[in-house]
């Protein structure tokens, strides 16, 4: 699937979503989307130390950073879901997809791949201590529930890669050739995102229109400061590659995560940062096909 039509697939994904709110009823396939996409990276990769460059711990501390960031401006500007909602854009780690737009972008797809691994696995091990905390449930209960979701959601797929890549070592160029139903999978998983966040918004025509628009506005502010702290991070060196790992967010990870732990209204913010990415990524890749073109 080229460039276009993977954008056309994408901006389809939400614009169903909207109109059909009533296919929030299968979200609960999210997790499975998800998990499924991770075994499938988690297959073809395999973390190296050669492959890890010091700005590579660099961009991980911003990413935790840009979680509390957006908490505290969250609620400085518009409270608790806000801040929920701004903190879950903000603690995202590198979008699964990530390492494809970079090769599309003519970037080192091996720097994107390092931190898609280090991000996500460094995150999902810290999330069980962080979210019960933010979410006032600083307690065993609490981090056993977010530990157990985190073992299923991330560390038992990355297991299972493992062992299917020591039986069979063939099985880690499977992801190439199942691309294309890859990114179906994550197409799926957005347009069920949408149609959940559509539904809720249908049944809550009372809520303030300016939490909405506050949620809003907090999630470009993050997406335009993760992509520009990941270019001044990277530098000349590295400044694309630092900048969409950064920019580009694994968001179907925590708005699962959102809805499971919080609520659709605060999951709102990484479904708009889906969109806000999305619009970045379709520049990005508009601009590379009008240097190819004569």
């Amino acid at each position: 699937m080229k460039g276009l039509a993977r954008t056309a697939a994408i901006l389809l994904a939400i614009v169903l979503g909207i109109l059909l709110p009533q296919a929030h009823a299968a979200s609960g396939l999210i997790r499975w989307l998800v998990m499924g996409l991770l075994f499938q990276v988690f297959l073809q990769t395999r973390m190296s130390r050669d492959a890890l460059h010091r700005s590579h711990f660099v961009l991980l501390a911003v990413n935790l950073a840009l979680g509390f960031a957006g908490w505290g401006v969250g609620w400085l500007i518009g409270g608790r879901d806000v801040a929920l909602a701004a903190f879950f854009c903000g603690i995202t780690p590198t979008a699964i997809a990530a390492p494809v737009i970079i090769g599309f972008l003519r970037g080192r797809v091996e720097y994107v791949v390092a931190s898609f691994l280090l991000t996500n696995v460094v995150i999902s091990a810290l999330l069980p201590l962080i979210l019960p905390w933010l979410l006032n449930r600083a307690d065993v209960e609490g981090f056993r529930q977010v530990l157990g979701t985190m073992v299923q959601l991330v560390f038992l797929p990355m297991l299972v890669a493992r062992i299917v890549r020591a039986i069979h070592p063939a099985a880690s160029q499977w992801p190439q050739q199942w691309r294309n139903y890859a990114f179906g999978m994550w197409v799926a998983a957005l347009f069920l995102v949408t149609a959940n966040a559509s539904d809720f918004l249908h049944a809550q025509a009372s809520l303030p229109h300016a939490v909405i628009g506050q949620i809003v506005a907090a999630s470009l502010l993050v997406c335009i400061a993760s992509f520009g702290l990941g270019r001044l991070i990277g530098g000349k060196e590295f400044g694309r590659e630092a900048s969409q790992s950064l920019g580009q967010k694994n968001t179907t990870f925590t708005i699962y995560l959102a809805l499971t732990y919080a609520s659709p209204l605060v999951a709102l913010g990484p479904t708009c940062y889906v969109l806000w990415h999305n619009l970045w990524n379709s520049w990005q890749l508009h601009r590379v096909t009008l240097r190819k073109d004569p």
